[in-house]
């Protein structure tokens, strides 16, 4: 009996370490291979500029430049110059097929991007009973009956990089007090982040 509990003990304390332990393992092992990657881009320009192999220089370059680029994206002028060279490039044909689906997909997460995920919502489907997504749009549409509110919702259905836009009337949509960063953890949990309690958000109809 009492080899049981310590077997008990044991199990419990093995299993809560495990799922402690592996989930940062992981995150610390992705955030070194990606570190990797960048410093072993950025080493001839390291190397110059040092003089010698300096692992971990060719990381803060990759962050200054990153900075250089933010500043200039965030000034009237730079902004101007950096959408002119974007058009440029965007008339690449392969050029365009990568980086425009690229970009739309990491501006989604960005909260200062208008084209962005605007709020988490959940919306009576008569098919798929409630389902919960992220509201991009809000439109009219007008089929000779006078016009109609929907709103376009992304529903992931891998993670949060494939998915589904769904068209909804607008009076089918309940905004939960759920922030777009919360429905993100949501999804890439597989719904285990998901709130107790889920209640109105604020300005919600």
């Amino acid at each position: 009996m009492a080899g049981d509990g310590i077997g008990q003990w044991l199990r419990r304390r093995f299993l809560a370490g495990f799922f402690v332990t592996v989930p940062l393992v992981i995150s610390i092992a992705a955030l070194v291979w990606i570190f990797g990657i960048i410093d072993d881009f950025t080493a001839p320009l390291a190397t110059r500029l040092v003089g010698r192999a300096a692992p971990g220089v060719g990381i803060l370059i990759m962050l200054l430049f990153v900075l250089a680029v933010g500043a200039v994206a965030t000034n009237v002028i730079g902004r101007r110059i950096l959408g002119r060279a974007e058009r440029m490039l965007t008339r690449v044909p392969v050029f365009k097929t990568i980086y425009s689906p690229v970009k739309q997909l990491v501006a989604a997460f960005s909260p200062d991007n208008e084209y962005g995920f605007k709020r988490v919502v959940m919306v009576d489907d008569e098919r798929r009973g409630l389902v919960m997504g992220f509201l991009t749009k809000e439109f009219t549409v007008d089929r000779g009956q006078g016009p109609e509110q929907l709103i376009a919702v992304y529903v992931p259905t891998n993670h949060l990089y494939l998915g589904d836009i769904r068209l909804y009337p607008r009076a089918r949509a309940f905004f939960p007090n759920v922030s777009v960063e919360e429905g993100i953890r949501i999804f890439l949990t597989g719904g285990m982040s998901l709130p107790g309690t889920i209640k109105p958000g604020s300005g919600a109809p």
